[in-house]
């Protein structure tokens, strides 16, 4: 049953398996300052206990908001067992963005403002410096030998010729 309901009637649900990082819930609290008319038609769904089922996220920023009043829908008869599984089911996104609809048919700031992000399409801008005047050039040549034996004997006259050697047993 959805109604309206004063907002300190409503109990956080403290065993909810989700929590939100800080930028994302600025970003929730905005959107809700921006249009509240959204939380009645996707209300915080609660028990007969008005213990949060679904919405811990929207109640809290609700809240930060200055919001009194919140639409809520009541879960009435449902088992103890029903409550959990659409705890973790109301939370589950079974859907995938199209990336390539998001990036040329919306405003990717406007996106990120309603709270969206992870866009692929977005790289860092990484700054590359040229250091190739740094880099000292070096001159390696890689020799195949039949056993030990002859790479010993190499070794020897190449490191008595004034080369500097390393022996590598792959």
């Amino acid at each position: 049953m959805k109604q309206k309901v004063n907002i300190a009637s409503v109990k956080e649900n403290q065993d909810n398996p989700r929590f939100i990082k800080d930028s994302k819930f600025k970003k929730l609290v905005k959107s809700i300052k921006a249009f509240p008319e959204m939380l009645e038609k996707r209300p915080i769904v609660v028990d007969e206990n008005m213990i949060v089922l679904g919405g811990n996220m929207r109640l809290k920023a609700c809240k930060s908001a200055g919001l009194f009043e919140i639409w809520i829908d009541i879960a009435e008869g449902w088992t103890e067992e029903q409550k959990r599984e659409f705890i973790v089911k109301d939370n589950v996104g079974f859907g995938e963005w199209d990336w390539d609809i998001l990036a040329n048919e919306w405003d990717v700031q406007q996106l990120e403002d309603w709270g969206l992000d992870g866009f692929p399409f977005e790289e860092e801008q990484i700054e590359i410096k040229d250091i190739s005047d740094s880099i000292e050039s070096s001159f390696r040549v890689e020799v195949e030998l039949e056993n030990e034996e002859e790479q010993e004997k190499l070794y020897n006259e190449l490191i008595n010729k004034g080369y500097i050697c390393r022996l590598l047993t792959l």
